[in-house]
């Protein structure tokens, strides 16, 4: 039950960050800067596939294998990404690069990634979200109770409550760990009083 109930609040907000999409830009920076802009307001539930490594999918899913690809797919459908991303400080080494991605709307409105990227063939793909460099703990916590609020949710308030409550209280550190990592287990741990 806590599992489920974390997952469906934070789905909300870390569909925000399942950027995946293709780019045709100008050299490899132009190549990179297309991906994550348009990737971060993809609706195309094949993108993730194509233009996501499997490692960024299940950091994105909070899962592994299938249902990585399961949940990206759903997310991309259900429109609930970025309205836009601005795409700044570019560094490419060979089939590697990084990226920061300033996100408006969606999940992580407000706020500022580092995102990983590799080569694969001709194609730049998302490798994994390595860390915020702007991060607003108020503004991610007003959109998870939103989203707690959606007639689709299937938490009650007084549960809803108590997690808004331990996460505005929660660690800033703890609380980006738990947006970047593979798994629930950090949320679980920040929200665990209220189970």
């Amino acid at each position: 039950m806590l599992k489920r109930c974390l997952v469906l609040g934070f789905l909300l907000i870390v569909s925000a960050l399942a950027l995946a999409a293709c780019g045709s830009g100008n050299g490899e920076e132009g190549q990179i800067e297309e991906v994550v802009e348009t990737s971060a307001t993809s609706t195309d539930p094949a993108d993730c596939k194509e233009l996501s490594t499997q490692q960024f999918m299940e950091q994105i899913a909070q899962t592994e294998g299938a249902e990585a690809v399961k949940t990206c797919e759903k997310e991309a459908s259900e429109e609930t990404g970025a309205k836009s991303a601005d795409v700044s400080n570019i560094e490419v080494d060979g089939s590697k690069a990084t990226a920061e991605v300033a996100l408006t709307g969606g999940g992580l409105d407000g706020q500022d990634v580092e995102v990983a990227l590799v080569k694969q063939g001709d194609q730049w793909k998302l490798n994994e979200i390595t860390g915020f460099t702007k991060f607003d703990q108020a503004k991610v916590v007003e959109t998870l109770e939103k989203g707690f609020d959606e007639p689709s949710s299937e938490v009650s308030k007084s549960l809803a409550s108590c997690i808004v409550k331990s996460f505005e209280e929660a660690p800033q550190a703890e609380f980006e760990e738990a947006l970047l990592s593979t798994s629930s287990d950090g949320f679980e741990e920040i929200a665990g009083g209220c189970f």
